[in-house]
């Protein structure tokens, strides 16, 4: 399940970023509330496209390997951190609290989808294997000595 919502995340972030990059004004004008938190700017919002694209090429590769999930953690740390900027601005009476339910599906469904697309909780994983393992073979030898 995991891995079909960070395919699609993944896409779907990607696709945002690379409209950012090849249309700034089209996107600009076609997604809700941005017009609201200031002026067209090109360069920025381009900026902001390659963070999107990756994070989503990084969701996307996390599905097809797990040796990606440092890259996919960073792309849902991004994810997360920009919600929060999006929260501090409502918060500061920077941006207008009903922008809040606008920016729900597009600003702050993603980063809870890649956060726990990428969660792993304490004690699993290769990390605690190997210690485990480490474990058993360190009780075997102590048993052959004895």
């Amino acid at each position: 399940m995991r891995g079909a919502v960070a395919w699609i995340l993944g896409i779907a972030l990607a696709a945002n970023g690379f409209v950012m990059l090849g249309a700034p004004a089209a996107w600009y004008a076609a997604v809700p509330g941005v017009a609201a938190t200031g002026p067209f700017n090109a360069h920025f919002i381009r900026d902001v496209g390659v963070a999107y694209v990756l994070c989503g090429a990084a969701l996307a590769w996390f599905a097809i390997s797990p040796a990606a999930r440092p890259a996919a953690v960073i792309g849902a740390a991004f994810l997360a951190l920009h919600a929060a900027v999006h929260l501090w601005d409502a918060a500061a009476g920077r941006e207008h609290v009903h922008q809040l339910l606008i920016d729900l599906p597009p600003v702050f469904l993603p980063p809870v989808l890649a956060i726990w697309i990428v969660w792993r909780p304490l004690g699993r994983g290769p990390i605690a294997n190997k210690g485990a393992e480490h474990d058993q073979v360190a009780s075997a030898a102590a048993a052959r000595r004895v």
